[in-house]
């Protein structure tokens, strides 16, 4: 598995805060930023768009590093991804995340 597929499953490298740190992309943190404050109703600023991939050393998010209940749990327990956790199927944590993106179920295995 490449080490840009997220805890949960999500290809970090499509998404839009990952893009605009690796790229430098300013107008995209702002799009990024503004998008998440409304979508989350949280004051979420372009500054705040820097993330590196949540399973690799580097910058994270404030979500992805400290909030992620799934990030959390794969840390605790000790797992590359949701992939290596025997609960992967029937894990609630995870469930929203699987229903709703295929792909990530298909990354994790």
């Amino acid at each position: 598995m490449k080490d840009m597929i997220g805890y949960c499953g999500l290809d970090c490298e499509k998404c839009d805060a990952y893009l605009a740190t690796v790229n430098n992309d300013q107008a995209l943190r702002e799009k990024t930023a503004k998008l998440w404050a409304e979508l989350n109703n949280a004051p979420i600023l372009p500054e705040h768009i820097n993330c590196e991939g949540c399973r690799v050393n580097g910058a994270k998010t404030v979500f992805c590093e400290h909030m992620c209940e799934i990030r959390k749990c794969a840390l605790k327990k000790g797992v590359s991804t949701c992939g290596d956790c025997p609960e992967l199927e029937t894990c609630p944590t995870i469930g929203e995340i699987l229903e709703n993106n295929p792909s990530a179920l298909e990354n994790l295995k």
